[in-house]
């Protein structure tokens, strides 16, 4: 995934547009480590991270 989709992405999920393309190079680094560090895929893990960031903006504030 680019990191330009991956930006669409969070803002869809409710990431503020400009901090979209930073978080989602972060993102996009994140998932590639763990996905070595657990031994899956890159798809599986980034996978992961954003349905973790989807719980954490739609938690209450």
């Amino acid at each position: 995934m680019q990191i330009s989709e991956l930006a669409q992405v969070l803002v869809a999920l409710g990431c503020p547009a400009g901090k979209s393309a930073d978080m989602a190079a972060q993102l996009d680094k994140r998932a590639k480590q763990l996905a070595a560090e657990k031994n899956r895929s890159y798809e599986e893990a980034l996978k992961h991270l954003l349905m973790l960031m989807k719980q954490g903006w739609a938690a209450p504030k």
